[in-house]
């Protein structure tokens, strides 16, 4: 069958290093907290846009962008096309790409742990450099250290919370991390709203990233490294007390614990380097994978909505207000939707919640640039009415909650889970870097996308959607169930990366 693979259910047979998957307080806990790394990522995406429509902010940092939004000849489409705009965006992005690839390193010498934390500091001081910016070289300054801190934590939580969580529900865990993502998102629209008619209200909302870093680092101080993590680095004793509070008290874990230390055996005697290891050719299908997921789950469009979400909403014809309150609904939708994902991702699988979420983002895509041909002409130039923009939000929604319950969530997971233990810190590297260098393009550009294409940039994204839906109905396996150490089974058993991979028994 086309990208299908064996699945290891609670119901199936046990495949070896399974300790029966049973949820314990102590997981759960542990994987909340862990998963409050996403909170930063989530606060940065909701708030650059937010503040890039106030005009306390504008007026200090970038008066053409009001002179233009004044003139009543502009087109809608190009109101904020601005390199410089663009680049208080962007800016994080090239720092994540290379905090991500060096925080590969730090995982594996140090522990997820300390990569989390390191970030979560980071974070902290870019907040604080960003609140109290008196200059455009300060406010690029502190995005640049907010870009670090996001590039350490977006590569070691993924790989924290899949080396926790129980097998069969890995997903479920996993999935926090976007959730938190969502509630960072959320939190700051909501703040934005508050603080926009303050002159000082742009500091505020840029000084308040201080929160979600300090709740993240401080939670992350007072839970274990992960079992694999400890094993890997020689704390035997610390991996065995790890594990056994993660699977429960009354489950033996001897024989996953064997695995594991043998695994990590094999890794170490192999004396292999990583970043050399992943491109050898039995390892094409994971690289491929760690490759495409992440990018195709930025050209969705999603982060480049969210970051300009207030900007794109005044262009098609909101007020200021109206325009966060959108943003606000846009949010807690898409929050909304990956709590869906959660109850979902570990009964059907991640197969079916990627082609589902990508033929829903297709349609809506479609209606959106629809409505806005129809109303606002070829030129962008004509007025569209309050019911036509009710009605773009709408399907603006509803594309959202597609992207929150498929793409949003699973292309964290998926590059988190694939990946044997001796290059698994590499390929979570190379995906989150990967993200982060396509967010980077896309925020960089879409605004003189929207100005240049104008409705046509929905057609642009919706095309890209097509293609990745056949790319995962082709070539994605299933891993539901399937424990971190014998994942080599979904590439054995896959009809076309089966001639890349060693078979392993």
């Amino acid at each position: 069958m086309v990208g299908g693979s064996f699945v290891g259910d609670g119901g199936g047979p046990r495949v070896r290093g399974d300790s029966g998957g049973h949820v314990t307080a102590a997981v759960v806990i542990t994987c909340i907290v862990a998963a409050s790394g996403g909170l930063i990522f989530g606060y940065d995406i909701g708030i650059s846009g937010g503040v890039t429509t106030m005009v306390p902010f504008l007026r200090k940092f970038f008066p053409s962008i009001l002179e233009k939004s004044g003139d009543v000849k502009t087109n809608k489409y190009c109101m904020y096309d601005s390199q410089a705009l663009t680049s208080f965006t962007s800016s994080l992005y090239i720092a994540g790409l290379a905090a991500s690839l060096v925080a590969s390193r730090i995982t594996a010498k140090f522990g997820r742990k300390f990569t989390m934390v390191l970030g979560g500091c980071t974070f902290l001081f870019g907040a604080a450099v960003n609140g109290a910016a008196q200059n455009i070289a300060m406010l690029i300054f502190g995005r640049i250290l907010l870009g670090f801190g996001v590039g350490f934590t977006n590569q070691a939580t993924p790989l924290y919370l899949s080396e926790v969580a129980p097998p069969k529900w890995r997903g479920a865990f996993n999935t926090g991390f976007q959730f938190f993502i969502g509630i960072g998102v959320v939190t700051a629209n909501c703040i934005n709203y508050a603080t926009a008619k303050k002159a000082w209200g742009w500091r505020l909302s840029l000084g308040f990233a201080v929160i979600p870093a300090a709740i993240m680092t401080l939670g992350v101080l007072i839970i274990p490294d992960t079992p694999n993590s400890l094993v890997e680095r020689g704390k035997m004793e610390e991996a065995e007390k790890s594990l056994e509070k993660a699977r429960g008290g009354n489950i033996d874990v001897t024989a996953e614990f064997a695995e594991l230390i043998k695994a990590t055996e094999l890794a170490k005697a192999a004396k292999e380097e990583p970043f050399q290891t992943i491109f050898e050719r039995h390892y094409r299908p994971h690289l491929v994978l760690a490759i495409l997921i992440p990018f195709f789950q930025q050209i969705t469009g999603i982060n480049v909505i969210a970051f300009y979400a207030p900007v794109l909403f005044q262009s098609v014809g909101l007020g200021s207000d109206s325009a966060l309150i959108a943003a606000i609904i846009l949010g807690v939708v898409n929050l909304g939707s990956i709590l869906v994902s959660t109850f979902l991702v570990d009964r059907f699988g991640r197969r079916f919640l990627f082609l589902e979420g990508g033929a829903q983002m297709f349609i809506f895509q479609i209606a959106v640039a629809g409505v806005l041909v129809a109303t606002t002409g070829i030129s962008g130039t004509e007025h569209i009415s309050k019911g036509n923009t009710v009605l773009v939000l709408v399907f603006m929604c509803i594309y959202a909650a597609g992207f929150g319950w498929s793409w949003g969530p699973l292309s964290w997971l998926v590059p988190s889970e694939i990946f044997p233990l001796n290059i698994r810190p590499t390929g979570q590297s190379i995906s989150a870097a990967v993200n982060f260098a396509t967010t980077f393009v896309l925020s960089q550009t879409f605004l003189a996308m929207l100005c240049c294409f104008k409705f046509g940039a929905f057609f642009f994204y919706a095309g890209w959607i097509v293609i990745m839906t056949i790319f995962v109905a082709l070539f994605l396996p299933e891993t539901k169930g399937i424990p971190l150490d014998s994942m080599h089974i979904v590439w054995n058993q896959h009809w076309y990366w089966h001639k890349f991979v060693k078979q392993e028994p």
